[in-house]
């Protein structure tokens, strides 16, 4: 769908590989073949003798297998989730897998046929397809074909002396293989975006280091943006369900192969046995959810990238900045003892005008519609002038700082040119995102309104509980935990570890130990967990007095596009959302722990300066949603401690009060500093 378009991912590959170039080998003394088994399983799903395969899916479908794990459970009782929320019915998932996989809407028997013009390949296909929907690519073709000459299966042998070699064109868009079986010697230097299912044929515990290296093959895939990248580990909105797209399954034809392979990956220290998941349902308070909380967001029915259609230009509020200096460290002696330096090998230096002509503006013309293709700004036009335009802008209306030694800006032989592309295109893709997320968030702000707040919400997320298969002990106390459900919800726990605050919009609030038990979503870091735990406190301690009159509530905000941001392309989720609310108004805070060792310089912290462009934004919503009541701000919870950071933030200059100022706090409560006090009443600010 167009939605997965920007997340780059191919069509899905299901790969069968073995140790061995031969199809063949001898096993007690008897001639085997697992490329012969696999044959044979393809030849009964596209025959579906007396309902075999219709059935085989409805008990995968169901976690009906027969297939159990030592404690009981069906190996794929927790498998399938998604087609068992879409309705697909088994007889219709069946179909699909015959048009869709085997190219052959109305089945038949299996057809191997002996590609000639491609040594050691056999293009697999039904007898009612002209597509090829497979290829078994071994070394001696002629023993596995006189094996499945006397096998009984039904499977018919052809020979192709048209078709080239089906392997050469796997990678090709226009290519019908969904299905590859071979001998590791013929993937070694072989990629693929494609991989999406692994089996193993054949393979002992010699050869587990060598699969591991294989796995590389699955494990690789471009990414949205081309980042080599799971959705998981990007911010922003996600489509439902593309996780599923993303994963590589790995899987046995016979389960001693796979017991040798466990063995192996055993001792190389990676856990094997799995994971039990264990549902825990979140209680929202009912009671606060109905006190009016309002949360700013852009309609469901409004899109930026469909509505609005921009063009690239230049734009003084715009400006961007490109470090290619050398980076040194160096050790000084002094009076405080040994200290370590950050030197760079560089200085702000703009473009000359003489340079400009050495660059080759229509590849880095080119080169932007590419960049621009692959984030999918889709909205954006680009005029060809228009790179060089943006460059080629001179004090003071510079649209961009680049810190660089001369050399880069100022080359002495055409092989030096290759620095100042570089730069160009550096500067260029930089001022194009900044460019676009600044006309986004103009959009934004001229759109976004005010919502109540509903338990609806994606933040009102269940979670699941995974723990080892392995620890019994474990399971079994965080599964009574749960049954009883209780004490989870009404205090702190430590076999599943969770922090109490009644002041949270739902319960429980995992917290991520490091230890054996995991969850989705995942508990809460160390830092959100002391910004929690401090928030308690001091609603414990000011209850009657400085909060006499204001009622506090919090929610944590999850990350990753499930829970609300600001500006998309800014990237920012907030970790929790603040209300503070009295009878006449309610403050909301987007609060942020994070450790700010690599951050850079205030004015191009977009995540920092956010705070000041929040009041223009909360009047302008106010007065679309007719709430002129509502305030919004925003701070920043360093991880990064205040004696750590001073000396390399900014330009080293900065005490706690120039921190302050800015919104961002130091996770430290005294007499004197009190970031929790300063986040609920800025007016006592430090």
């Amino acid at each position: 769908t167009e939605a997965l378009r920007p997340y780059n991912l191919e069509n899905p590959l299901w790969v069968f590989v073995g140790s061995t170039v031969n199809a063949v080998y001898t096993e007690n003394k008897q001639k085997r073949s697992d490329v012969l088994t696999v044959a044979r399983f393809l030849q009964h799903v596209l025959e579906n003798k007396r309902g075999w395969a219709v059935g085989t899916i409805k008990k995968l479908i169901e976690g009906k297998t027969g297939l159990v794990t030592p404690d009981g459970q069906d190996v794929f009782g927790g498998k399938f989730k998604y087609l068992r929320k879409s309705g697909l019915s088994p007889e219709k998932a069946y179909q699909d897998i015959l048009a869709k996989v085997l190219h052959a809407p109305a089945g038949g028997g299996l057809h191997l046929c002996d590609i000639r013009g491609s040594a050691g390949e056999l293009g697999m296909k039904a007898s009612s397809a002209e597509e090829y929907f497979g290829l078994i690519y071994i070394g001696d073709t002629s023993t596995f074909k006189k094996l499945v000459d006397e096998d009984d299966s039904g499977i018919t042998l052809e020979e192709d002396a048209v078709c080239g070699s089906l392997f050469d064109g796997i990678s090709e868009p226009d290519t019908s293989i969904d299905v590859l079986i071979g001998a590791k010697k013929f993937m070694e230097g072989w990629n693929s975006w494609r991989v999406s299912n692994m089996g193993l044929l054949n393979i002992g515990r010699k050869e587990g280091s060598e699969i591991i290296q294989l796995f590389g093959r699955g494990v690789r895939l471009r990414g949205k943006g081309f980042s080599l990248k799971r959705s998981s580990a990007l911010d922003g909105k996600h489509p439902d369900h593309v996780g599923l797209l993303e994963t590589l399954n790995i899987f046995a034809v016979r389960a001693n192969y796979m017991s040798q392979f466990r063995e192996y990956l055993e001792k190389e220290g990676v856990e094997t046995e799995g994971d039990v998941e264990l549902p825990l349902e979140i209680r929202p308070s009912e009671d606060f959810l109905g006190k009016g909380l309002v949360v700013p967001l852009v309609p469901e029915d409004r899109s930026f990238a469909e509505e609005a259609d921009i063009l690239l230009e230049s734009d003084p509020s715009v400006r961007v900045r490109v470090d290619m200096s050398l980076k040194v460290q160096a050790l000084e002696s002094g009076a405080d003892g040994v200290t370590a330096v950050a030197v760079r090998a560089g200085r702000d230096v703009p473009i000359p005008a003489a340079s400009l002509d050495l660059v080759d503006w229509q590849k880095v013309y080119l080169d932007l519609l590419e960049y621009k293709e692959r984030k999918g700004l889709t909205n954006l036009a680009v005029r060809p002038e228009t790179p060089r335009k943006i460059v080629a802008t001179s004090e003071p209306a510079r649209l961009y700082s680049l810190v660089a030694d001369e050399s880069v800006v100022a080359p002495r032989s055409f092989a030096d040119t290759a620095l100042l592309h570089e730069a160009t295109v550096s500067i260029v893709r930089k001022y194009t995102d900044r460019f676009y997320r600044v006309r986004q968030e103009r959009w934004d702000s001229d759109h976004m309104v005010y919502a109540k707040l509903g338990g609806e919400d994606a933040n009102f997320q269940d979670y699941t509980v995974r723990i080892a298969r392995g620890e019994a002990e474990l399971i079994a106390a965080i599964q009574k935990l749960v049954e009883e459900a209780d004490s989870i919800y009404r205090e702190d726990t430590r076999e599943l570890p969770s922090i109490h605050f009644d002041r949270h919009l739902y319960q429980p609030l995992l917290v991520e130990r490091g230890g054996k038990v995991k969850s989705e979503p995942p508990g809460l870091n160390d830092s959100e967990r002391r910004f929690v735990e401090d928030m308690r406190t001091y609603c414990q301690s000011e209850k009657g007095k400085s909060l006499a009159d204001k009622e506090v509530y919090l929610l944590r905000n999850l990350s990753r596009g499930k829970g609300i941001g600001f500006f998309e392309k800014r990237g920012f989720y907030p970790d929790f959302i603040l209300w503070i609310k009295d009878d006449s108004s309610q403050r909301i805070v987007f609060i942020e722990p994070h450790g700010m060792l690599h951050a850079e310089a205030y004015m191009h912290d977009d995540k920092a300066r956010l705070h000041e462009s929040l009041p223009e934004l909360a009047k302008a919503m106010g007065t679309r949603t007719k709430l002129k009541n509502v305030v919004l701000d925003s701070f920043i919870v360093s991880a990064t401690h205040y004696e750590d950071l001073r000396v390399k933030y900014d330009d080293g200059t900065w005490d706690r009060k120039r921190f302050a100022e800015a919104h961002i706090l130091f996770p430290e409560r005294s007499e004197d500093y009190n970031y929790v006090a300063t986040i609920i009443m800025p007016e006592g600010a430090v």
